[in-house]
C-alpha cells in the first residue's frame, strides 16, 4: 500500500495550509538612471573620487498574500565638488508570502527579499557605470539582517511599532 505524504491519510483536507510559504514570483527593473553631468571634461580631471552610496527599501502589499519589494540603489561619485557620475536603480521582486504572522512577515520582506533583489541591482549599477566610460565600480555584500535588527532595535527604543506600509 502506497503512503501518502501529503498528510491525506490522516484526514487533513488542507494539511499545508497553516505552514508559512514564500514564493519568488517576479524580479524586473522598475527604473534605472544614469547621469555623467560633467562629462567629457570630467575624464580629464585628476584626483581621488569619493563614492557615496544611499540604499533604501519600499513594500507594497499587492494582494492578500502578494507583496512587491522596491530595493533603490543609487551610487554618487564625486571628484572634489563636481559629481562624476550618478547611477540610480530601482530593483523591484514581487514575492508571495502566506501564512506568516505579522513580525515573521516583517522580517522576510526587510531581509530575505532585499537579499534575493541585491545581486541583480549590484550588477546593474557596475555595468550602468562602466558603460558610462568609468572604472568598474562594484558593490560589497550588504548585511540586511544586521540593518533590519538595527531598524528593530531603534524602533524600540523610540516606541514606535511595525513600519506601515509592511
Amino acid at each position: 500500500m502506497a503512503e501518502l505524504s501529503n498528510g491525506a491519510a490522516n484526514g487533513q483536507a488542507h494539511p499545508q495550509q497553516d505552514q508559512a510559504q514564500l514564493s519568488l514570483q517576479r524580479i524586473y527593473i522598475k527604473d534605472v538612471s544614469f547621469e555623467a553631468p560633467g562629462a567629457p571634461h570630467i575624464f580629464q580631471q585628476q584626483g581621488q573620487p569619493n563614492v557615496e552610496l544611499n540604499l533604501s527599501q519600499r513594500v507594497a502589499q499587492l494582494s492578500n498574500d502578494a507583496f512587491e519589494v522596491v530595493l533603490s540603489v543609487t551610487a554618487t561619485c564625486k571628484l572634489e565638488d563636481k559629481t562624476m557620475y550618478l547611477a540610480e536603480v530601482h530593483q523591484a521582486g514581487i514575492f508571495g508570502l502566506s501564512g506568516f504572522d505579522a513580525q515573521g512577515r516583517e522580517a522576510v520582506l526587510a531581509t530575505y527579499c532585499p537579499n534575493v533583489l541585491f545581486p541583480y541591482a549590484r550588477q546593474m549599477v557596475s555595468d550602468l557605470v562602466q558603460s558610462g566610460g568609468f572604472p568598474p565600480f562594484f558593490l560589497q555584500p550588504i548585511n540586511f539582517d544586521a540593518l533590519y535588527a538595527e531598524q528593530v532595535r531603534r524602533r524600540k527604543e523610540t516606541g514606535a511599532g511595525a513600519p506601515a506600509n509592511v
